[in-house]
């Protein structure tokens, strides 16, 4: 049924949303860590969404038979590590400290991080609205029968 469609388009968004979430906490939860398994700083993580389904070259894109396809959703095609070099802290005291008393710090800002979690929490909070509203449609289609 064309209802299931919209449900699972939504499924999708609420399991990269998670994912997401789940990336931006983790960039948190090492914002001071200094060494890792490879001995440089925690390095921030990005997930890069697509779009779900088949694509579709323009030249068919305006065919009759191509306006009938519907969107798929969207999936998650990697966590990518931020380039964006390292901040350098002067603390002589700690134990990463390089001769001249610098620690390289990991490339995360909490407060981009937060910004990010918000978007997150709201994409979230809409892919769950979406599902409600179908729902809700297909209930009051089943009263229809009822009359």
């Amino acid at each position: 049924m064309a209802f299931l469609n919209s449900i699972n388009i939504s499924a999708s968004g609420l399991t990269a949303e998670k994912l997401r979430m789940d990336v931006i906490s983790r960039n948190i939860a090492n914002v001071n860590t200094t060494r890792t398994a490879d001995g440089t700083p925690y390095r921030r993580q990005v997930v890069v969404f697509q779009e779900a389904g088949k694509h579709i070259p323009f030249s068919e894109y305006l065919s009759d038979a191509s306006r009938k396809l519907i969107g798929s959703g969207v999936k998650v095609v990697g966590i990518k590590e931020d380039k964006t070099p390292f901040k350098s802290v002067y603390d002589p005291g700690h134990p990463d400290a390089d001769e001249k008393g610098y620690v390289k710090m990991p490339n995360v800002d909490v407060m981009t991080e937060m910004v990010n979690m918000i978007s997150a929490s709201r994409a979230y909070e809409a892919n769950v609205t979406a599902i409600n509203s179908t729902k809700s449609m297909a209930m009051k289609a089943l009263e229809i029968g009822r009359g």
